[in-house]
């Protein structure tokens, strides 16, 4: 029999405990699970370890919340918004560790974790500053041809936490046949973990699903749970449903200049909010959407 694996926003954060290692899915400010990123500041979650490729808004304010401690990526910003604020400030007070990899190599690191693998390869890092300041980066010899890679450590998230446009009560999760970057590293995330929480706009009875069932990426048995956001990556993009919000992206930017400025923004549009809903209101957001996913009009 199957088992309903619906939980509240609230329920589903608490899945992320104190000093785990966390993937947080999307790209740069397109499709992060920002609603969940909210609350896990509002549980006051500490020395997490962010793992990424490209890591936008979402780790920038759980920085700015004293959530993080360190973090594994190739980049962290706001691409057309500028700099993330609160990373840059912490680095350069040498408050957060920060371990470098290339963009490739992190989507690499996460397919060694989806396959159990001990290791990534490389051969795309000679003449790169990352092999002086990454000492997590070691050098092999192919058995077979002699030639020279480089090895790294596999991602090994605890739990992995994204956003998807439409999903089942019972975990199953479509995501849509024509896919940009996000989607795709947000599958392999989700294969690399056992903790797996998904936040969909849209919650769709079981039949939709076996109706589009070849766009089932994220099958039931690999979800821990599922809570349904509407607006859940706002003020990020969600493809099919919204664009990036491009007032509240400067809004963030200028609140996040300073710690003072940082610290009422995170009352106002993070901690006081009673619910998601709350939030969109304060963002002047209308709960309703704005765009459909084209599979859900089929379906």
């Amino acid at each position: 029999m199957r088992k309903s694996k619906l939980v509240s926003l609230e329920d589903a954060a608490r899945r992320v405990e104190n000093g785990m290692r966390i993937a947080i899915g999307g790209l740069a400010v397109n499709q992060h699970p920002m609603a969940l990123v909210r609350e896990i500041v509002r549980q006051s979650r500490r020395s997490l370890t962010v793992i990424g490729s490209l890591n936008g808004i979402e780790t920038d304010l759980l920085i700015g919340a004293g959530c993080v401690d360190s973090l594994e990526t190739s980049y962290v910003g706001l691409e057309e918004f500028g700099l993330a604020p609160n990373f840059r400030r912490e680095v350069e007070r040498g408050r957060l560790k920060v371990t470098e990899f290339s963009e490739l190599l992190q989507f690499d690191r996460f397919r060694a974790s989806q396959d159990g693998l001990t290791f990534a390869l490389s051969n795309a890092l000679a003449g790169t500053d990352i092999l002086v300041h990454n000492t997590q980066i070691r050098e092999i010899v192919c058995p077979f041809s002699g030639r020279r890679y480089h090895a790294v450590p596999p991602a090994d998230p605890h739990v992995v936490v994204v956003h998807a446009p439409v999903g089942d009560e019972f975990g199953n999760v479509l995501v849509p046949e024509r896919r940009v970057l996000p989607h795709n590293l947000d599958l392999v995330m989700t294969r690399a973990c056992d903790i797996v929480i998904v936040s969909v706009e849209r919650l769709v009875d079981h039949d939709t699903i076996r109706r589009s069932a070849y766009l089932n990426q994220i099958p039931a048995f690999r979800t821990s749970c599922i809570v349904e956001v509407p607006w859940g990556a706002h003020p990020c993009s969600m493809q099919g449903y919204y664009d990036v919000d491009r007032a509240h992206f400067r809004q963030y930017v200028t609140a996040a200049s300073s710690e003072e400025r940082f610290q009422e923004y995170l009352a106002h549009y993070v901690i006081s909010p009673a619910t998601h809903f709350e939030y969109l209101e304060r963002a002047g957001i209308s709960p309703g959407r704005e765009g459909q996913w084209a599979a859900e009009s089929r379906a």
